[in-house]
C-alpha cells in the first residue's frame, strides 16, 4: 500500500489564516475532534450554521471543536469580507467556533488544507473534490479524518452525533 501526502499528514498540520486576521494556529486543535465544514453566508445550506454551533457547545468540553472555513467557489455565496463574514456568523446565527481566512476546496487554488481531506470518501465512497457549501470532515484526536458528510447531511443528524462521539471515546 503507497501512502500520500493526503493521508500521511494530519490536516491539522497545514498553516492557514484565522477570519479575524493571523494565522489560525490549527496545532492547538490537536489532541481535539475537529468538525471542518466549508461555510458560506448566502447559501439554501446557511442554516446549518445552527446546528454547527450547538454541536460545538454540546461537545466543547469533551475535547470538540467545529471549525468554519469560508469558501465563495460555490456561485459565489460567500461573498463578503471578513469582517462581513464574523458579523453575519455572530449576528445571524451566534457562532462562537473558530473561523479561518476564506480558502478555495477545489481546482488548482485549492488550499493545503483541503488537499489533505479530499482524499477521504465519504460513506457513499465519494472522494474528492468537495461538492458544495457544507461538506463535513471529521478529524480525529490523533489528527485522521475519520469521517466525511455530503453538504445536505445535517450537523445533529444521528450519523454526524455517532461519528462524533466515537471520535471523542
Amino acid at each position: 500500500m503507497t501512502t500520500t501526502e493526503n493521508t500521511s499528514a494530519s490536516p491539522l498540520d497545514v498553516e492557514i489564516g484565522a477570519l479575524t486576521g493571523g494565522p489560525a494556529d490549527l496545532s492547538q486543535y490537536a489532541g481535539r475532534a475537529v468538525l471542518v465544514v466549508n461555510v458560506a453566508s448566502k447559501c439554501g445550506l446557511t442554516p446549518q450554521y445552527e446546528g454547527l454551533e450547538r454541536l460545538h457547545e454540546r461537545y466543547a468540553e469533551r475535547g470538540f471543536t467545529v471549525l468554519g472555513v469560508p469558501c465563495n467557489q460555490f456561485l459565489g455565496q460567500e461573498p463578503g469580507s471578513a469582517e462581513e463574514i464574523a458579523e453575519f456568523c455572530s449576528a445571524t446565527y451566534g457562532v462562537t467556533f473558530p473561523m479561518t481566512e476564506k480558502v478555495e476546496v477545489n481546482g488548482d487554488g485549492r488550499h493545503p488544507l483541503y488537499e489533505r481531506l479530499t482524499g477521504f470518501a465519504d460513506a457513499e465512497g465519494h472522494s474528492g473534490d468537495i461538492r458544495w457549501n457544507f461538506e463535513k470532515f471529521l478529524v480525529g484526536r490523533d489528527g485522521a479524518v475519520v469521517a466525511r458528510f455530503s453538504p445536505q447531511t445535517e450537523p445533529e443528524s444521528a450519523e454526524v452525533v455517532a461519528a462524533v462521539e466515537k471520535a471523542l471515546g
